[in-house]
């Protein structure tokens, strides 16, 4: 399992950003748009569930304040 890297802040971004993204998906967009909004939106949603992200990691990102 990868080490946290994520801030509250931006799990909770993430978060929403899924959440809106998944809607869109259910109720308007259709399409290549929809299957796009849809990967992209499960994916923000795991990755603030995990409070990891991959590209952070390769990036040497961290914005967790506790180690």
């Amino acid at each position: 399992m990868l080490a946290k890297n994520m801030g509250q802040t931006d799990r909770m971004i993430r978060a929403v950003l899924g959440v809106v993204l998944l809607l869109l998906v259910f109720t308007s967009l259709t399409g290549g748009w929809a299957w796009i909004a849809g990967v992209v939106g499960v994916a923000m949603l795991a990755t603030a569930a995990m409070g990891s992200c991959p590209p952070y990691a390769l990036l040497g990102i961290n914005t967790c304040k506790t180690k």
